[in-house]
């Protein structure tokens, strides 16, 4: 596995693409709506940020009112999501999504819960 992206959460994701692309080169590649948030990815070399801006009431939006911006979680690029969830499993880790979901691009995601994985928020993906 490599890593994929890294989420970030924002309360405005244009602005600080704009500062990311000044500061670090990484142009934007990839802009979308989905599951009430605006997503933006910068490409850093075929590694990612994705900037998370809460669009209605959700996920993204109490992570921001609980803890503020910054760093929502790290997604790790698999080839075979079913399998990286079954090696979880048999290692004890507790599981946010039982099988693979759509994510943003139309990639299958799923998270693992950060109680198991020393607070940090793991995202599988499946491109």
């Amino acid at each position: 596995m490599q890593i994929d992206h890294i989420g970030i959460a924002t309360d405005d994701a244009a602005e600080l693409a704009e500062t990311y692309e000044a500061l670090f080169d990484a142009p934007v590649v990839h802009e979308e709506e989905f599951d009430g948030m605006s997503v933006v990815f910068l490409d850093f070399d075929g590694s990612y940020f994705e900037l998370l801006e809460p669009l209605e009431d959700g996920t993204i939006a109490r992570y921001l009112e609980r803890n503020g911006p910054g760093i929502h979680h790290v997604a790790l690029e698999t080839d075979d999501i079913e399998g990286a969830l079954e090696t979880a499993r048999d290692h004890g880790v507790s599981l946010i999504d039982e099988e693979p979901r759509l994510g943003a691009w139309g990639h299958d995601v799923a998270f693992l819960h950060p109680k198991s994985t020393g607070c940090v928020l793991v995202e599988y993906v499946e491109h």
